[in-house]
């Protein structure tokens, strides 16, 4: 999977150094309609890049496909050119065709008309102690006019619905927020740090009544770019993408990582003094929209570890180290209470197969 984020770093790279090109929503189109029961994924987004890419179908130059998704039978293409993506979308009639009774398709823009009833449940109560969550549900709401929320829950979750991009945006909206009051935060404790050093007498004395503040990211000596990414998404990024430490190498950057539950914070800071002013901003740019393909294309499936006995958990480990090297691509993140496997739609679906079926095999002998 990682070649596919191999083929756009170039283009990644290209918009983080200014280069003037249109955006990627513009130049990507969405295909709905693929045979997903007569084709493997695989072979389906080479089906769909070749298609793309031929003249006859008024395509061009494709810059990535991303397939499998999360809806099922869609795919996005991104063009090269916007112009391209305007002549395929203006073309009326598409058809997938390979050796089979052709397969129309259903080309659209990128755009919230595309995906229409999405519905999601937030946990805000981890805003709770920082922000009033009423507030900042209104906040939401007149940010992201398109979304329908429910009534806020005691214990701060409410449900929302509303198109994909629109919960792509609340999602945004969110870890900004989030990125936001701890950046507060961070400043807070500096400032507090400064106070105590002009008045040691007095911090000490208060010292003895109150603890002192913790700071909520990981320490810092300089200031840098702070980046708050989804914890599966960062972790399939550090330790299964060569492409996250090739990027910290080529702009001379280190990076301070702590995982907190379902987020991870990732402080960016350059590694000498000498180095590039604007080489964090440009890191964190890549990484982001390294994990914006990746929260496309992952998928998680979960091994319930919970009420087995030791033995059947030790068996449950050993099948999932035995086919680590037959899927060097997937993920596999050892709780105590479950294993997550982590991957495209197809490499985890088959891995926790096969595990399954050595588990089988084991209590057959």
């Amino acid at each position: 999977m990682c070649s596919l984020y191999s083929s756009i770093l170039l283009r990644i790279f290209a918009s983080v150094l200014n280069v003037k090109e249109s955006k990627a929503s513009e130049r990507t189109v969405v295909v709905a309609g693929l045979p997903v029961a007569l084709f493997s994924d695989e072979l389906l987004a080479i089906l769909v890049k070749s298609h793309f890419q031929d003249v006859k179908n008024e395509g061009g130059v494709v810059e990535g496909v991303i397939y499998p998704t999360r809806t099922k039978g869609v795919a996005y293409v991104t063009f090269r050119e916007k112009k391209v993506a305007e002549n395929v979308i203006r073309k009326k009639n598409h058809y997938l065709e390979k050796k089979v009774i052709p397969t129309p398709l259903k080309v659209s823009h990128l755009s919230e008309k595309v995906f229409s009833s999405v519905n999601a449940i937030l946990d805000l109560s981890v805003f709770r102690s920082q922000i009033v969550l009423e507030s900042l549900v209104m906040d939401l709401k007149r940010k992201i006019p398109t979304l329908c929320f429910s009534c806020l829950g005691p214990s701060g979750t409410i449900s929302v619905r509303g198109s994909f991009l629109a919960m792509k945006r609340l999602r945004e909206s969110l870890l900004s927020k989030a990125s936001s009051l701890l950046e507060k935060n961070r400043n807070f404790i500096t400032e507090g740090r400064k106070w105590d050093r002009q008045s040691p007498r007095r911090s000490l004395q208060r010292s003895n009544s109150v603890e002192p503040l913790r700071p909520s990211v990981p320490k810092t000596s300089r200031s840098g770019e702070t980046l708050i990414l989804d914890t599966d998404v960062f972790l399939y990024l550090k330790k299964k993408c060569k492409s996250y430490e090739s990027i910290l190498k080529s702009f001379h950057v280190l990076c301070q990582e702590r995982v907190d539950g379902e987020l991870t914070t990732i402080c960016i800071q350059n590694a000498y003094a000498v180095s590039l002013p604007n080489n964090e901003t440009n890191v964190k740019k890549l990484i982001e929209e390294l994990s914006h393909v990746l929260h496309f294309e992952l998928r998680k499936e979960t091994i319930n570890l919970e009420g087995k006995e030791a033995r059947e958990k030790r068996n449950i480990n050993v099948a999932c180290e035995q086919l680590s090297s037959k899927y060097p691509q997937v993920l596999i993140n050892s709780c105590k209470t479950h294993i997550d496997i982590i991957g495209s739609s197809s490499d985890t679906y088959s891995f926790k197969k096969e595990v399954m079926k050595l588990l089988r095999q084991r209590v057959r002998k």
